[in-house]
């Protein structure tokens, strides 16, 4: 009996220590925010500036902004072990009225070192195939007949056009679509994943990043309203012309912790 009081009381023993070991090791969870704000080559744009002919593309056109709304997602954190967290989850970052410029997703994330941490704009396609009851009401919806889902981005302003008149554009990017109908073919994916590089996470911390809007119209590929103005969901090539733009448009301004 004496024997087997020894054996038990070493076992708590050693419990107990390993209870200890797990507790002071284990990392603190913190919440996570992502701010997000919007500038037009550094200066910084709001919806007071919108309705107003007062931004330069690089092609040289004159333009407004009416509206601008996006689709963010899927925010992926990558540790420096390679493991993978992610959270499932998006937001509607509507500037036009100032709704959702900060979000923080569903989740806790554990303090460290990251080696990356990304968002995708728009939906990937599997979400993108299902239902969502908040962006049904918000009119985000892709028609049937161009392969459903969701918006990723709404753009629209007005413009002066070469015959120095004004004119509307709807920059609207979409899942690429050919064959509209029931038919419709899909040539590339044209969501893309966003990474804003390394972190050191201590503490809840916001992620603030910028959108320059101006770079929609400039990289890779220089845009000509006059050519490229409306009805360009149904256009792939334009919708992969702002799949490539896309790639230069966000950045990470700085982490607050």
């Amino acid at each position: 009996m004496k024997k087997t009081l020894i054996i038990l009381s070493t076992l708590l023993t050693l419990l107990m220590s390993c209870s200890d070991d797990n507790t002071a090791n284990q990392s603190t969870q913190t919440n996570i925010t992502f701010s997000f704000s919007h500038n037009w080559d550094g200066i910084p744009v709001t919806n007071a500036d919108f309705n107003s002919l007062q931004f330069t593309n690089a092609n040289g056109e004159t333009l407004s902004i009416e509206r601008l709304r996006y689709l963010v997602s899927d925010i992926v954190f990558t540790t420096s072990t390679n493991e993978v967290l992610s959270l499932d989850d998006y937001n509607l970052v509507d500037v036009t009225n100032g709704n959702n410029l900060s979000f923080s997703p569903t989740g806790l994330i554990p303090s460290g070192n990251y080696s990356n941490v990304s968002f995708t704009f728009g939906f990937n396609n599997e979400d993108n195939s299902e239902n969502y009851l908040d962006l049904n009401s918000a009119s985000f919806n892709v028609p049937d007949m161009l392969g459903g889902g969701y918006h990723y981005m709404q753009l629209d302003g007005k413009y002066i056009d070469n015959m120095s008149e004004e004119s509307g554009y709807n920059y609207h990017a979409i899942r690429a679509v050919d064959n509209p109908g029931t038919n419709a073919t899909f040539p590339q994916d044209t969501f893309f994943r966003v990474n804003l590089g390394a972190v050191n996470i201590s503490d809840d911390a916001t992620f603030n990043i910028g959108m320059n809007i101006a770079e929609w119209f400039k990289n890779p590929n220089l845009w000509d309203l006059n050519q490229l103005d409306t009805v360009l969901m149904p256009n792939s090539t334009a919708q992969i012309m702002m799949f490539q733009n896309g790639q230069s448009v966000f950045s990470l301004d700085n982490v607050s912790q």
